[in-house]
């Protein structure tokens, strides 16, 4: 199927509704205190589980935190978390961005920090591979399909392979909670500040000691407007067919 044939019963001038969703998914960390209703997380968890799994194992659990008893347990940890990121990374706006546009972005993520209690949900995505199965003859081709000095590179790297595979596993369904959010009107953003501190955040969720997680996600009702997202041009990041 082509992209005409999908959009065939749309106006020529038309883009799917989708884009208009992507473009204006701001990360919105003003939230209102009233509660999501649990048939919307779900809704909101559906849309992440549709997203790809690496080797189809589905391998992911998602923690999803509504309780305000657990959220003023978490919110010393986020409080801690933010502080130590705004005193290294978040000290300094990012190339190309104003200072006035991040003083405003800073404001943001502190009101974020303050209310952190008042939080309507929380979700954390998590996700374990399982013990290799590794057998000498597999080894043996692996190595032929390499060659030698790629099967070496791969052993220095099997650290940061390992986190990669797993990322991609979750990540893809996270956008899709995020994009699922939007179009019910929610506001949520994505952080990984969590990391900072994770086991301290395990131990209050009860999550297992061998489970992986990759962010944190707040989730509200908006109270501010949603808006264009304010991005680089194509033209400047594309490079075709070689860099």
């Amino acid at each position: 199927m082509n992209t005409s044939d999908v959009l065939s019963d749309a106006p020529a001038d038309a883009d799917p509704a989708l884009f208009a969703t992507m473009s204006t998914m701001r990360a919105m960390r003003r939230l209102r205190p009233e509660p999501v209703p649990d048939e919307v997380l779900d809704r909101l968890i559906q849309a992440a589980v549709w997203g790809p799994s690496g080797g189809n194992m589905q391998r992911y659990e998602y923690v999803v935190v509504t309780d305000p008893v657990v959220m003023a347990e978490l919110a010393p940890l986020w409080k801690r978390c933010v502080d130590a990121y705004l005193a290294t990374t978040g000290k300094y706006a990012p190339a190309g961005m104003d200072e006035a546009a991040y003083g405003r972005m800073v404001a943001a993520i502190e009101y974020q920090r303050d209310h952190f209690a008042e939080t309507p949900a929380l979700v954390i995505p998590c996700y374990r591979f399982p013990e290799p199965r590794i057998e000498e003859e597999g080894m043996r081709r692996y190595a032929e399909a390499l060659g030698a000095d790629a099967t070496a590179r791969m052993g220095r790297i099997q650290e940061r392979f390992s986190a990669l595979a797993e990322g991609s596993c979750v990540y893809p369904g996270v956008q899709n909670l995020l994009l699922a959010a939007r179009g019910l009107g929610l506001a949520a953003n994505i952080t990984i500040w969590h990391l900072f501190l994770e086991e301290e955040w395990k131990a209050v969720l009860g999550i297992p000691e061998e489970m992986n997680t990759f962010a944190a996600i707040p989730v509200g009702w908006p109270s501010g407007r949603f808006g264009p997202v304010s991005r680089r041009p194509v033209a400047e990041v594309v490079h075709r067919d070689r860099w």
